[in-house]
């Protein structure tokens, strides 16, 4: 039984998983209170972590029908994120595998993303190729054993992530935080061919191209500001909705045609899209039509395990417990910045003098 803690920004999240099954899943969002910022603010975050975790660890305690003895070990996220929040998230974990004397298991949070569609589809295939979707990352990963081997980047945001420019674009056009939602609810109304937004790094031979599988939003991001802000200019608002729609084509183009090229270049025949832009509808299905044109097969976790969430965390602690993984040392911190490099994240702070 693996409780997994996740507060790396404005989700508290807790699960529970046995064996790679799903016991619970709970998760008490701060979106509401940034909303009116406009994006996360840090302070209020690990505030609401402070508020909400002990509230989240009982209900999903009483969810999996457990006591806290009868938990095995405890997972928790120590990077990357928001400082403040993952310190609240690994000082709770910490108080909680003390307090019952269980291991304690540092957690990237990126692995947690890729392990979550574990929980749905039952364990990755080796090897598969992830692509990671979220408000502050976008990465094209090999990952062979997700917790006995070093993940391989393929490529990497240059700038911008994926969420990030539909967050700052939602912005320009209007619409409330978070912008990815946004987006994708005004493009329902809208024609996607209706303005030619670039594809960014997408030219070139891929021989012969170094930024073959790497991404680069911040150039697209800008390129809606300016559509926006000519429509402003000569007087007018921009049609929000074709705007929106032209936006989400764009990046998910960008995003599904480097990811098949991947599979192929590589010949690995399953393609797993996980992070919070997994839940974008239109990711989603042209990642749907091109794999299927590949003969890729496409896993894509539930909506409810694309975003932030401790369930993840947990599906890494199991893992790790099974592969007989050694915990952390009583000494382990957080990481804000940390590179994913292995699933298991146990940063130790340097000792002064």
């Amino acid at each position: 039984m693996v409780l997994g803690i996740e507060s790396s920004c404005d989700e508290t999240g807790a699960g529970i998983v046995r064996d790679g099954k799903l016991l619970a899943h709970v998760v008490a969002s701060s979106m509401d209170e940034h909303a009116r910022f406009g994006g996360v603010v840090p302070e209020i975050a690990a505030r609401a972590h402070l508020h909400a975790f002990n509230p989240v660890v009982r209900q999903a305690l009483d969810q999996a029908g457990l006591k806290a003895s009868q938990l095995d070990a405890v997972a928790v996220t120590t990077g990357p994120g928001l400082s403040g929040a993952l310190q609240v998230g690994l000082a709770g974990a910490k108080t909680l595998a003390y307090a019952l004397g269980l291991p304690l298991y540092g957690v990237h949070h990126l692995a947690g993303h890729v392990a979550a569609d574990t929980l749905e589809h039952g364990p990755l295939p080796e090897p598969c190729m992830v692509l990671v979707v979220s408000g502050g990352h976008t990465s094209l990963l090999l990952v062979r054993d997700l917790v006995r081997e070093p993940i391989l980047h393929l490529g990497d945001t240059l700038d911008d992530a994926a969420g990030e420019c539909f967050d700052k674009v939602a912005r320009v056009l209007g619409l409330p935080y978070p912008g990815g939602p946004a987006i994708d609810r005004a493009a329902r109304g809208g024609n996607p061919e209706a303005v030619a937004f670039p594809r960014p790094l997408t030219g070139g031979p891929r021989a012969d191209d170094p930024y073959a599988y790497s991404f680069s939003f911040s150039g697209l991001k800008t390129a809606a500001a300016r559509w926006a802000e000519g429509h402003r200019l000569r007087g007018g608002e921009p049609p929000v909705a074709d705007g929106a729609a032209s936006l989400q084509e764009a990046v998910a183009d960008v995003l599904t045609r480097k990811a098949v090229a991947a599979c192929t270049a590589h010949g690995v025949r399953t393609l797993v899209v996980v992070g919070g832009v997994a839940a974008n509808s239109r990711v989603r299905a042209l990642a749907e039509r091109r794999c299927a044109s590949a003969g890729i097969e496409l896993r894509v976790p539930p909506m409810t395990l694309c975003t932030d969430n401790g369930a993840m965390i947990a599906a890494v602690g199991d893992l790790l417990v099974r592969a007989g993984a050694e915990p952390g040392p009583p000494e382990m911190t957080i990481d804000p910045s940390a590179p994913l490099e292995y699933a298991a994240l146990t940063p130790v702070a340097a000792r002064a003098g």
